[in-house]
């Protein structure tokens, strides 16, 4: 087993690339799509992309985009553009020609690595139009486009530079340097560009690996998209820590994956919850082959128990871990622990990771009592350097003393461990009394009567507000609103029963697997008027 302790792991993601080369050596980084690469050639191929980069002109600080889904070449790119001290800007691979365009701009994008097409998108036809002063130059990683260089052409503009000068600059990285961007989902605004530096995501998700327990060899399966820092930093990045197999997953489809799974011996599955209840619903789940699962580690939603007993007892997952973060925490703050008890791990987000600080407050800032619920703060080396060209948004995010104001609601125990209840946005107060949606959710979903659930707060004359649930039926379910709202009458305080009831086909999600609940509050709008 390689040596690859907290004391001995680099603190920039260039070294962990060159450090995992010399550790791991031969044994498989990367499968996709038949291409196989080993952790030293991934390192020859970062620094490839890197001579290509500085050759292109890019020079210290400079930012380069990556739009495309999962794919190797995305983390080859990456790892070039941090090799030759760029900045990274991860774009979510749902965005419009405009959307896109923003964010070149915002960030200041000088060249853009991306798809000539997938899943019948031009991304770069998308970018007609739009002024987009910044950017000097397209690269296509798959495909071909208009006035575009192919990704294995652009390598080769690089062939001629020193290999030893490629080196000497990724190793002169610094901890303190900016690795990425990393926007957030703009559903309350403009989005907003989360600078972080390399050595506070290298220590990050040095903890993050091991409180999960990451092994050496092991398959990942990541399905997660990389402009996440669920699958960029708790992905491919963490497989680097660990020398684990990256096995990039483009599109989620549920037969696809279960197949992948029984196929490729899959042993890791990280994800939002809506993956493992659509995995676990399908129809013909049974005849499929999931026993290599090990590990899950889940977030980005409220995880309601029974879906925990349920990963482990139908999909055979030995471990489930759950934590919470968010894109200005790194995407860390709170982990559960190999040593916790089966509820704590199933009914918290764990308490916080090492050296940093978490505490829940009332309105005023004031931390309140264990068992009662407050505002999340977090403090501590995961804590962004704040939004890019946006001191005013940085200064609402994170006060004087260094506390990120996350905008959770949480409930913390005695032992520091956090039950997140639910966004500060999304409660909302009925006849005087806070209504957690996080909480009716789960209530809903242990029924077992249905695959999805997302309740939301909408006016009320009497009450000021109300619930409405939004549910979609579990296989051979057909539930009505006036049999939801009669299982809620029975099951739950009156004043949290939803007095409204839509039932969908589906919920709509973002790229990350959370509900949407904008998109819904929308619909409810709309329907209402």
């Amino acid at each position: 087993m390689a040596d690859v302790s907290s004391d001995t792991i680099e603190l920039t993601i260039p070294r962990l690339v060159l450090g995992a080369a010399e550790r791991f050596g031969d044994a498989t980084a990367i499968e996709d799509e038949g291409k196989r690469l080993s952790f030293s050639e991934l390192a020859e191929a970062g620094l490839d992309a890197a001579q290509a980069f500085h050759a292109a002109g890019l020079r210290s600080g400079d930012r380069v985009g990556v739009w495309a889904p999962n794919i190797w070449e995305w983390i080859v790119a990456a790892i070039g553009v941090q090799m030759s001290g760029g900045v990274l800007v991860t774009m979510n691979t749902r965005l419009k020609g405009s959307e896109a365009a923003y964010i070149l701009n915002k960030s200041g994008t000088r060249m853009l690595c991306t798809m000539g097409e997938f899943l019948d998108t031009n991304y770069v036809a998308m970018l007609e139009g739009e002024e987009l002063p910044k950017l000097e130059r397209i690269v296509t990683l798959r495909g071909e486009a208009k006035d575009c260089v192919g990704f294995e052409a652009f390598v080769q503009e690089g062939k001629g530079a020193s290999r030893e000068e490629a080196r000497e600059r990724a190793l002169a990285v610094d901890p303190e340097d900016l690795c990425d961007f990393l926007f957030t989902s703009g559903t309350t605004g403009s989005p907003k560009g989360v600078m972080t530096a390399h050595g506070q995501t290298i220590r990050s998700f040095m903890a993050w690996s091991e409180v999960v327990g990451l092994r050496e060899g092991e398959r990942y399966l990541i399905v997660m998209p990389f402009f996440h820092s669920f699958g960029y930093k708790a992905g491919w990045l963490a497989c680097l820590m660990r020398g684990a197999t990256v096995l990039p997953h483009q599109v989620f489809d549920v037969p696809v994956i279960l197949e992948r799974i029984a196929k490729e011996k899959i042993n890791v599955l990280p994800g939002a919850p809506t993956i493992y209840q659509s995995m676990l619903t399908y129809p013909d789940f049974s005849r499929y082959d999931t026993s290599s699962l090990r590990l899950a580690v889940t977030g980005a939603a409220p995880t309601p128990i029974e879906l925990i007993h349920r990963m482990k007892d139908e999909l055979g997952f030995e471990t489930v871990i759950t934590g919470y973060g968010l894109t200005e925490s790194c995407g860390i703050a709170t982990m559960c622990r190999f040593d916790d008890d089966p509820e704590t791990i199933a009914t918290t987000s764990g308490r916080a990771i090492p050296d940093v600080e978490v505490k829940c407050v009332d309105p005023e800032g004031n931390e309140v009592p264990r068992g009662e619920p407050g505002e999340v703060w977090v403090r501590g080396y995961n804590v962004m350097r704040g939004y890019f060209e946006d001191a005013e948004e940085t200064a609402k995010a994170i006060d004087g003393d260094g506390w990120l104001h996350t905008g959770d609601i949480a409930v913390m125990d005695d032992r520091g461990y956090v039950k997140i209840t639910d966004r500060i946005k999304d409660m909302y107060i009925s006849g005087g009394f806070n209504c957690y949606p996080a909480e009716i959710e789960s209530a809903l979903f242990g029924s077992g009567q249905f695959e999805q659930v997302a309740v939301i707060g909408i006016p009320d004359e009497r009450m000021g507000e109300v619930g409405m649930a939004f549910v979609v039926p579990a296989p051979g379910n057909e539930p009505s609103e006036e049999s939801v709202i009669a299982w809620c009458r029975d099951n739950m305080a009156n004043y949290k029963v939803p007095r409204r009831v839509e039932v969908m086909r589906e919920l709509p999600t973002n790229a990350s697997g959370k509900v949407t609940k904008f998109v819904l509050r929308e619909h409810a709008a709309q329907s209402a008027s």
